[in-house]
C-alpha cells in the first residue's frame, strides 16, 4: 500500500506539471496595438508632425519653381521642372533697396557676430557656474539671484540704455556692439545652466582635487572642463540659434552695411520694388534658417542629455 501510495503521488506530480502546461500561459493579456490610447497618441503626434512639416514643404516646392508656374495657384504640387534660380538669386543678386548683394552679406555679418558672441558668453558662464557651483563666496547667493532676475528681464526695456551706453564708449552701429550685447543678454541664462550642472556633478570629486593641492583654475580646466561636454554643447546650441535668429538687436544696434542675416530676410522679403517673387523669399527664408536647423541636427543627443543634466538641481 504504501509503494501504491507513492506511486500514485508520483505519478499525480507528474501529472501537476504537464496540467499546468496544458492549461495555458497566464498573466494579463497583450495589449491591442489599435487601441484608443494609441490612436489618440499617434493621431495628435501626426497633426503636430503635419502642423510643421506642411509648411516647410510648401516653402522648399515653392523655391524651387518658377514664377511662371507659382502663378498656376497650386501650392501644394511638387514642381514640373525644378529650377534653382531662385536660391542663387536669394543668396547672390537680390536687392534690398540700393544694394543688390542678396544674403551673403548678411550672412558673413551673421558669423561674425554668432561666433565671438558664442564663445565669449559660454566662456564667461561657465566660470560663473564653476564658481557659483563649487566654490562659495561672500555675497555668491545675492550675486545668483541678480543673474536669475536678469535672465527674465524683458529685452525692450534694456534697448535705450545700451544704446546710450554703446554711443558714448563709441561702438553703437558696429559689431563690435552687437557682439557685447549679445554676450551680455546670453550670461544670466547660461550661468544658471552651468551652475545647476557642476552642482549635479560629484562633490567628491572637487574635494580630493582639493586636498591634492589643486587649485581654481586646475580644477576647471583639468576636472570640470572634459566631465561638461553636453551642457556645453547645450549652450552653445542656445546662443547659436537664439544669436543667429535675433532680429530686435541687429537692426536696433547696426548700420545697414553690418546688418545680419535676419535683418537682411526682413528687406528682401518685404522689398517693394518689381514683382514678388515669392520663390525667392521662400529660398531665402530657408537659406536663413539653414544653419540653426544643422547645429541641431548634428547635436542634438548630446542637447538632451545635456538639459537632461543640468535641470536636475537648482
Amino acid at each position: 500500500m504504501d509503494n501504491t501510495g507513492s506511486l500514485n503521488s508520483s505519478a499525480t506530480g507528474m501529472d501537476e506539471p504537464a496540467g499546468r502546461l496544458r492549461a495555458g500561459p497566464r498573466g494579463a493579456k497583450p495589449k491591442r496595438r489599435l487601441s484608443s490610447r494609441n490612436i489618440m497618441i499617434y493621431g495628435t503626434l501626426f497633426v503636430a508632425a503635419a502642423y510643421y512639416l506642411l509648411p516647410l514643404y510648401v516653402m522648399v516646392v515653392t523655391s524651387l519653381k518658377g514664377m511662371p508656374e507659382i502663378r498656376l495657384g497650386n501650392i501644394f504640387s511638387a514642381p514640373v521642372e525644378i529650377t534653382f534660380e531662385p536660391w542663387v538669386k536669394a543668396w547672390a543678386t537680390a536687392c534690398t533697396g540700393l544694394n543688390c548683394d542678396g544674403l551673403s552679406r548678411g550672412f558673413w555679418n551673421s558669423v561674425r557676430i554668432t561666433v565671438p558672441s558664442t564663445l565669449i558668453s559660454i566662456l564667461i558662464a561657465s566660470v560663473n557656474g564653476y564658481a557659483l557651483a563649487n566654490w562659495r563666496f561672500k555675497g555668491a547667493d545675492f550675486f545668483f539671484t541678480i543673474l536669475i532676475v536678469g535672465a527674465f528681464i524683458p529685452y525692450q526695456v534694456m534697448i535705450y540704455p545700451i544704446v546710450i551706453v554703446l554711443r558714448e564708449i563709441g561702438l553703437y552701429g558696429s559689431l563690435s556692439g552687437l557682439v557685447i550685447v549679445h554676450t551680455i543678454f546670453g550670461m544670466p541664462i547660461l550661468t544658471l545652466l552651468f551652475r545647476n550642472y557642476f552642482t549635479s556633478l560629484p562633490e567628491e570629486l572637487f574635494k580630493a582635487a582639493r586636498i591634492d593641492g589643486a587649485g581654481f583654475w586646475q580644477i576647471y580646466f583639468r576636472i570640470m572642463l572634459p566631465m561638461s561636454l553636453p551642457i556645453f554643447v547645450v549652450a552653445m546650441i542656445l546662443q547659436v540659434t537664439g544669436i543667429w535668429n535675433d532680429f530686435l538687436f541687429g537692426v536696433v544696434f547696426t548700420r545697414p552695411e553690418y546688418y545680419p542675416m535676419t535683418v537682411q530676410l526682413n528687406n528682401i522679403v518685404n522689398s517693394v520694388q518689381g514683382v514678388k517673387e515669392y520663390n525667392v523669399n521662400m529660398a531665402a527664408t530657408l537659406l536663413t534658417g539653414a544653419v540653426p536647423l544643422i547645429v541641431y541636427f548634428v547635436s542634438g543627443r548630446l542637447f538632451v542629455r545635456g538639459i537632461a543634466a543640468g535641470a536636475v538641481k537648482g
